[in-house]
């Protein structure tokens, strides 16, 4: 697992913070990438919730130039998916909502899942689960789909964001 994205393809700015970043995952004294486009969204924590978010990312995906039924769209949605599906399971505080977040930079998509629950921190490495577990899956999908993935702190607020890169071609349309 990947546990820092130095967004190596997004355009630079010095100092502030992008709008992409959930509070405090960036500390503000770095750099931090400006994306091209991005998609914010609060969601609840609950299957329908999940499913709401995952559909939404695949919609704007689309609406970006990635079409529902290209390799970068159908990817990233079911990144997307095990993703959420994870806050909603693992990361679900009664009351509280989790947070997606899409941004497009020159050829890299990002996802970022935030949830409020700080101690369910997803483990380092995916491993396969027995054969016969009904679960543990999805980060090990995620782990082989996605570019580069990790897990970072919420700081000011108690949480995780996991988040998961795709290289998405030569720019913003496939």
């Amino acid at each position: 697992m990947n546990s820092a994205d130095p967004h190596p393809s997004l355009p630079l700015t010095t100092g502030g913070t992008a709008a992409a970043a959930p509070a405090g995952s960036v500390p503000a004294s770095r750099e931090t990438p400006r994306p091209l486009r991005e998609f914010a969204m609060s969601f609840t924590a609950t299957p329908r919730g999940a499913r709401l978010a995952r559909r939404l990312v695949s919609h704007r995906l689309h609406e970006w130039g990635h079409p529902y039924t290209s390799r970068v769209n159908e990817t990233l949605a079911l990144i997307t998916g095990e993703l959420v599906s994870n806050a909603v399971r693992h990361g679900r505080v009664p009351g509280r909502d989790f947070r997606v977040v899409l941004t497009e930079g020159i050829g890299t998509l990002r996802v970022e899942v935030t949830d409020t629950r700080a101690e369910q921190v997803p483990p380092r490495s995916a491993a396969e689960p027995p054969g016969d577990a009904e679960s543990g899956r999805g980060l090990l999908l995620v782990s082989r789909l996605a570019d580069g993935w990790g897990v970072t702190r919420r700081t000011g607020a108690p949480g995780k964001t996991v988040w998961a890169r795709l290289a998405a071609g030569g720019g913003p349309a496939e």
